[in-house]
């Protein structure tokens, strides 16, 4: 992940917008896209600061938003598949939709027994 710009040449590139200077000789000066000059001044204007913003994980990431309902749910629907259960709980849900929810969870998936169904070779019934 690129690292942001430091406060400090955020504080000058501000500084100098405030002084009067146009958005374009600033951005040429301070090596800086016109836009990020526009997404600090935004952000001053909002937050009344402009630090680099913190990267964190977002809550309810996801389609699942209850996880409540979805425990009952899938406990309500333990012998469905994960395909399965994805027509059940909604329309545009997918597979990897429960997949993600069921590992919020902590529960595993479905696993399908493979029931191997072969016959004896010819030779192999006349042992007698």
């Amino acid at each position: 992940m690129p690292k942001p710009y430091s406060y400090d040449l955020r504080s000058k590139a501000i500084a100098a917008y405030h002084s009067g200077k146009k958005k374009i000789e600033i951005s040429r000066y301070f090596n800086i896209s016109r836009n990020t000059l526009d997404l600090w001044l935004k952000q001053e204007a909002e937050t009344g600061d402009y630090h680099p913003k913190k990267p964190g994980i977002k809550e309810n990431q996801g389609k699942i938003k209850n996880l409540e309902e979805f425990q009952r749910f899938v406990e309500q629907n333990q012998e469905k598949t994960q395909k399965e259960m994805a027509k059940l709980w909604c329309n545009n849900m997918t597979q990897q939709n429960i997949s993600y929810g069921c590992k919020k969870l902590g529960i595993t998936r479905k696993k399908k027994l493979m029931v191997i169904k072969k016959e004896m070779k010819k030779k192999d019934k006349n042992l007698s």
